[in-house]
C-alpha cells in the first residue's frame, strides 16, 4: 500500500528537493505541499496524508502550532518534524504536539524514506541529537510503582518499536486490550504521546533508546 505524504516546508526549493527524493521510492506517494501551516492544515483536510514532513519555522503558523492543530483534526495522520533547527524548545514542543518524530535536514535520502514508513506504522522516529534532548526533559512519577506489571511489559515493547498487533501477539492478549493499556499508561504517566511514553521508558530504564524507537495505538 502506498503510503501518502504532505510537505511543509516554506521554501520551495526544500520541497522540490524532498518531492524528488520521496519519488525514487514506490511505496511513497508525495500528495502535496504547502508553504506555511495554514495551508498545511486545508490540504491535510482534503488529501487526508498518512505522514506530513513538517517544517517548524514558517510564516502564517508555524510548524509546531499546525502540528498540533493537525493531530486534533486529524489524529489518524502522523507528523514527522523535519527541519534545521535543534533547540530544547523546539524538539519538545514538537513532540508535545504530537509529532511522532523529529529529524534533521541533514539526514540521508534512504533514512528519510525508512522514517516515514515507519511512522505510517505507528512508530517513533527520532534523530539522536533530538533523543538526547528530550531525555533531559522527561519526568517521572513520585510512586516508581505507578504501572501494573502488565503496563510496563506493553510499555517496553511500544519503546522497543512493536506495533499494537505485534504486542498483542507477543503478550497473547487482544489488540483491544492493547490499546486499552496503552491510553492507561499515557493517563498514568502523564504524557500526551507515544513519543514520550516511549522516552519514559528508556528514562526508568526499561529498554535503552537509540535514535527512534516507539509506537502509536
Amino acid at each position: 500500500m502506498t503510503i501518502r505524504v504532505l510537505i511543509v516546508d516554506d521554501h520551495s526549493i526544500v520541497r522540490q528537493g524532498l518531492r524528488m527524493f520521496l519519488a525514487t521510492d514506490a511505496e511513497l506517494e508525495v500528495v502535496g505541499e504547502a508553504q506555511d501551516g495554514l495551508r498545511a492544515l486545508d490540504l491535510a483536510r482534503q488529501l487526508q496524508p498518512d505522514v506530513v514532513l513538517m517544517d517548524l519555522l514558517m510564516p502564517s503558523m508555524d510548524g509546531i502550532t499546525a502540528t498540533a492543530a493537525l493531530r486534533k483534526e486529524l489524529p489518524q495522520c502522523e507528523v514527522i518534524a523535519l527541519t534545521s533547527v535543534l533547540e530544547d524548545r523546539s524538539v519538545v514542543g514538537a513532540i508535545k504536539a504530537g509529532a511522532i518524530g523529529y529529524l534533521l535536514k541533514d539526514t540521508d535520502e534512504d533514512s528519510l524514506c525508512r522514517a516515514i514508513k515507519a511512522a505510517a506504522a505507528g512508530k517513533v522516529q527520532l534523530a539522536p541529537e533530538a533523543a538526547a534532548r528530550l531525555m533531559r526533559e522527561v519526568t517521572t512519577p513520585d510512586e516508581t510503582d505507578t504501572l501494573t506489571e502488565r503496563e510496563n511489559e506493553v510499555l517496553k515493547l511500544i519503546a522497543t518499536g512493536l506495533t499494537n498487533k505485534e504486542i498483542a501477539f507477543d503478550l497473547h492478549i487482544g489488540e483491544t486490550t492493547v490499546k486499552t493499556h496503552v491510553g492507561n499508561i499515557l493517563v498514568k504517566l502523564d504524557v500526551q504521546s507515544r513519543t514520550q511514553a516511549a522516552l519514559y521508558a528508556a528514562k526508568v530504564g526499561l529498554v535503552e533508546l537509540p535514535g527512534s524507537a516507539g509506537t502509536r495505538p
